[in-house]
């Protein structure tokens, strides 16, 4: 018997080459008046943000910009947002980049309009009221972030990241245009793909997830183990460039109905600890978690190996084959170790005892604890194949 589940979608999704172009449709679909863009300073630098700004100037609407967003977004990156959306009678946000934009606009949706500390909204069932309506344009392909309904933000004082979760933080609309990636650095299009490939294998394989899970999150393995390399390598190859953002908008569905697991444990408390990036954590752990999980994750991982197109009748066979597959992929795209965070083995159990305190850390195929996550941690800085 299938068990029991809900499968709540809050967001429109409007997807394809070009797609961007309807931003100015769907502000007038939210009677918005002053639109605030969320986003960060590279986006700004690189001119980028200017073809939403187009946009919104077309439509005679009036708008600022914040682009003092972080990355791994922290507490006072949101509540300062918040205090300039309040003072600027802000109705509409708009956010604008890769995870770390989106997740503080999602945050700042409810301070805006509920106030107080972003910490006050920690966990599920915080938020009593209406949020501010949120628009969200990746301009990556790996968080999914734009159609899931939960915000990792960074308490700066403890240095421990935290999540709200609630559909009322949800994007109204997500728009998702391939072409907005086209001008993705390689590294950064390697790390935010092996991101992607993360939430689809942990939506996936999470012991929380259910079949609509399991299914796109398999669908995105197929999309993105089939076209990280050429997106690399070959940034302008629009086609390429699609199928990764399709693949992560999958896996962002996958993993927000299911969960994700160790692997994000350890990277949250890599960005916490270090403020080291959240995708190329993600990217680095993976392998060395699967082959923990190998043994209470055997089918599924096989499943995994076969959509990436591992051709394999025995299933442990072929989970192995997937594994190792996924190291080369990373290798191939030039993803380096741990080491290249500068990780201090000194903190590996206090790393490990962040793990273990995530939200996520039951949510893993195989039980874990904190030895278990210090043997990991040592195995990964020890690989002699990544430094």
């Amino acid at each position: 018997m299938i068990g029991s589940f809900e499968f709540i979608l809050p967001t429109k999704i409007r997807y394809g080459a070009g797609i961007l172009k309807t931003l100015g449709e769907e502000l007038k679909n939210l009677k918005a008046r002053k639109v605030m863009v969320i986003t960060d300073k590279g986006l700004v630098n690189a001119g980028m943000v200017e073809k939403v700004i187009t946009i919104i100037n077309d439509e005679n609407m009036d708008y600022i910009i914040y682009d003092e967003v972080e990355a791994n977004p922290k507490d006072y990156n949101v509540e300062a947002c918040a205090d300039v959306a309040r003072k600027e009678f802000i109705d509409t946000i708009v956010a604008f980049g890769g995870g770390s934009p989106i997740d503080a606009a999602k945050a700042v949706t409810v301070l805006a309009k509920q106030g107080g500390k972003v910490r006050d909204y920690q966990g599920k069932g915080k938020i009593k009221g209406d949020c501010l309506p949120l628009i969200t344009i990746p301009t990556t392909a790996g968080t999914g972030s734009e159609v899931t309904f939960s915000s990792v933000i960074t308490d700066t004082r403890e240095k421990f990241k935290f999540t709200i979760k609630s559909t009322a933080i949800a994007a109204k609309t997500a728009i998702v245009d391939p072409e907005l990636t086209l001008t993705v650095p390689p590294l950064v299009t390697a790390a935010t793909g092996i991101d992607a490939l993360t939430h689809a294998i942990e939506g996936y394989t999470a012991n929380c997830t259910e079949p609509i899970a399991e299914a796109v999150g398999l669908y995105a393995v197929e999309y993105i183990s089939g076209n990280i390399v050429e997106a690399v390598k070959n940034g302008r190859n629009l086609a390429a460039r699609d199928k990764m953002m399709m693949g992560s908008l999958l896996a962002g569905l996958s993993f927000s109905h299911a969960d994700v697991a160790s692997v994000h444990c350890m990277a949250e408390a890599l960005g916490s600890l270090y403020d080291a990036p959240h995708g190329m954590c993600n990217a680095i752990l993976l392998p060395y978690v699967m082959e923990y999980n190998l043994p209470f994750a055997e089918y599924k991982y096989a499943r995994i190996a076969r959509a990436m197109g591992i051709v394999e009748k025995n299933d442990h066979e072929a989970a192995v084959k997937g594994i190792e597959h996924i190291k080369e992929l990373s290798e191939e795209i030039g993803l380096p170790g741990i080491r290249t965070l500068n990780v201090n083995p000194a903190d590996f159990e206090l790393l490990a005892e962040m793990s273990v305190m995530n939200g996520s850390n039951d949510s893993n195929p195989r039980k874990i604890t904190q030895d278990e996550y210090v043997m990991l941690l040592k195995k990964a800085y020890d690989d002699s194949s990544f430094k």
